[in-house]
């Protein structure tokens, strides 16, 4: 059978090799440390949990919901206008996702023609790439580069470019490389929008793990950018229910519209206990999110000072849950590094290669395990000698 032809757009799955080697060493009794994947290792509020419960007893909440509950598009509302300070943010400007990486995913097919050129960070997200090429997208590359914080540059996007960008994709707190915006960074990508007629798509995922007393920030705080951008927001992070897979896109009514139109071809719509468990979240306490935020920046400390601490110059993350650090001195390939790094010290981290052209020379950790058994990884990376080897 010849396959579509659509499936070599992904590449190679660069992680099967690490998994295989991670099952190898546990069938060993070796000691892992998992710092590669990017799923919170605190739970859920016990308020959301009940709202789940409370819910799922219910016979009726077993059926096709085929719509977004109205209660829960409100409650987006009101989470705008108490975390953020945005107001207007009205049912028509809301509709869920199973996840942003669904909603990325799948927004190509919905708003992009073949060939239509779409502006992404790299390093990036790797569905931020699949989801525009599902669609027909052909992605420009605006580099985040080390001596601009990581930070996107729009001054660096030529024109020509610009005028032919049909979508630009932010994503700030920034996975995987930690950097984070400023009101005068927003305005600087919100008014290069505005200028050049280009819809701006950001990922706003970790908003609340920010670090250093800086603030997590909503694109609608910036003038302006209720004319040109939507915005992902998740409750994964924030709340710990990865697995629940809740998201929102919010923002201009008309690209919510195309996003449903196309959805409701694909989908029944969220099973109604997650909704339940969504306006928990929404309409709950905050103190908690804050708390857990300072918990990743203690564990932040401990990896990134760690690190430094043992030879390896690991600068430190201003937001998200992870950590972009540069090779040590003589390594080369991200990937032979990592699955040297994970035989010699039992740590797991992600190559940098997955994340786009300018991944290579770096790998990503995820701040996910306790402040004390990250001290105990970097003890581990310090005893295997992996970071006096020889050049590569």
């Amino acid at each position: 059978m010849e396959f579509s032809k659509r499936l070599d757009l992904f590449g190679p799955e660069i992680f099967a090799a690490l998994n295989d080697k991670k099952i190898a060493l546990e069938a060993e009794g070796r000691t892992l440390y998992n710092l590669s994947v990017g799923t919170p290792d605190f739970p859920p509020a016990p308020h959301i949990k009940q709202a789940l419960l409370d819910a799922a007893a219910q016979d009726e909440n077993w059926k096709y919901t085929l719509r977004d509950l109205p209660e829960m598009l409100e409650a987006v509302g009101h989470y705008y206008e108490r975390r953020f300070g945005v107001k207007g943010i009205t049912p028509d400007k809301v509709m869920s996702f199973s996840g942003s990486q669904d909603g990325i995913g799948h927004l190509g097919l919905a708003l992009l023609n073949e060939g239509d050129t779409v502006l992404l960070p790299d390093p990036c997200y790797p569905v931020f790439m699949t989801g525009m090429r599902l669609g027909g997208g052909v992605p420009w590359f605006y580099h985040l580069t080390a001596e601009n914080n990581f930070l996107p540059d729009v001054h660096s996007i030529p024109e020509e470019v610009a005028r032919k960008a049909k979508l630009m994709i932010v994503s700030l707190p920034a996975n995987p490389v930690g950097s984070i915006g400023t009101p005068e960074l927003y305005k600087e990508i919100v008014d290069f929008c505005r200028t050049y007629n280009i819809l701006l798509v950001h990922d706003n995922a970790y908003s609340d793990i920010i670090f250093d007393g800086a603030v997590g920030h909503s694109v609608f705080n910036t003038p302006g950018a209720e004319e040109v951008a939507v915005e992902f927001f998740s409750l994964s992070k924030s709340f710990n229910v990865t697995g629940a897979r809740i998201s929102f896109l919010v923002g201009r009514p008309d690209v919510v519209a195309a996003c449903k139109k196309l959805r409701t071809q694909i989908d029944f719509g969220m099973f109604a206990p997650i909704q339940k468990a969504a306006v928990a979240a929404l309409e709950g306490p905050l103190d908690g999110v804050r708390a857990q935020c300072g918990v990743y920046q203690a564990r932040r400390d401990a990896l990134c000072g760690g690190l430094r601490s043992i030879g390896w110059p690991v600068p430190d993350s201003h937001g998200s849950m992870f950590v972009w650090a540069p090779l040590p001195a003589g390594w080369h390939s991200s990937m032979d590094f990592c699955m040297a790094l994970i035989q010699e010290a039992g740590v797991i981290c992600t190559p940098g290669s997955s994340f786009g052209p300018s991944g290579e020379g770096y790998v990503r950790f995820a701040l996910t395990l306790t402040e004390e058994v990250i001290r105990q990884a970097v003890q581990a990376i310090a005893d295997s000698g992996i970071l006096t080897e020889i050049e590569k």
